[in-house]
């Protein structure tokens, strides 16, 4: 059974940094889209960052716009966790965070949640201002 867990979230001031982590056990990762998404209250779920696969390890990173510059997605090399380095954090990034992966499917970018097989259960980020 395929399980994604995530954990890193937690409250801070706006401007701080979190780290995300997502580890997923049951199967790798290898060469598959893995990626964040977010739900605010009242929003529908959006993606936040994810992996387009180059070749090899190699991955191309995809960042909604309101985030460039500020989140860093990574994978590690054993392809079975996702990061989400996220800096000068601000009130509107307020949600709750989802890892999402999919199996193989190519080097195509997937960017809609109806794109992703297997979620995890979600960690809360709260930015006070």
């Amino acid at each position: 059974q395929v399980q994604l867990v995530e954990s890193g979230g937690g409250l801070v001031q706006a401007g701080d940094s979190l780290r995300l982590s997502c580890a997923a056990s049951g199967r790798t990762f290898g060469s598959s889209p893995m990626g964040w998404f977010r739900q605010a209250p009242g929003k529908e779920r959006e993606v936040v960052a994810t992996t387009r696969w180059i070749s090899g390890h190699t991955y191309e990173p995809y960042y909604t716009d309101s985030v460039k510059g500020r989140f860093t997605i990574s994978r590690d090399d054993a392809e079975t966790t996702v990061y989400l380095q996220m800096n000068g954090l601000k009130p509107e990034d307020t949600a709750v965070y989802y890892c999402a992966a999919r199996p193989y499917s190519g080097s195509r970018l997937y960017t809609r949640t109806d794109e992703y097989n297997y979620w995890g259960q979600g960690t809360q980020v709260t930015v006070s201002s």
